[in-house]
C-alpha cells in the first residue's frame, strides 16, 4: 500500500521561512511580495466573516426569514464590495492595458 505524501516543495521549512520573511517585510521599509493593503483588507474580511457566521450559528434558532434575508444581503454586499475593489486594483495595475480603451 502506498502512503499519501505531502509535497515537500509547498510545506517545506524553506517556504515557511520565506512566507514569514515576506510578512515581516510588509511592515518594514523593504520590498515585499505581499501587499500591505490586501493583507490588511483580507484579514478584516476574515474577521468580519467569522463574526457574521458566529452570529448566525448562535442565533439561527430564533432568526426569522427576514432576519436571514438581511443577513444574506449583508454577506453578498460585503463580498461584492471586495470583488469590486480587487477588480479596480487589477485594472489600475495592469501594465498591458492600452490607454485608448479608457476613453
Amino acid at each position: 500500500m502506498s502512503k499519501f505524501k505531502l509535497p515537500k516543495t509547498f510545506f517545506g521549512w524553506s517556504n515557511i521561512k520565506w512566507v514569514i520573511k515576506e510578512l515581516m517585510n510588509v511592515y518594514s521599509t523593504n520590498k515585499s511580495f505581499f501587499s500591505k493593503k490586501r493583507l490588511e483588507s483580507g484579514m478584516a474580511f476574515l474577521v468580519g466573516q467569522f463574526g457574521m457566521v458566529y452570529f448566525m450559528l448562535q442565533n439561527h434558532a430564533t432568526m426569522t426569514a427576514s432576519d436571514l434575508a438581511i443577513w444574506a444581503g449583508i454577506e453578498f454586499a460585503i463580498s461584492g464590495y471586495m470583488v469590486t475593489q480587487i477588480q479596480k486594483e487589477k485594472k489600475k495595475d495592469d501594465p498591458n492595458e492600452s490607454h485608448e480603451d479608457q476613453v
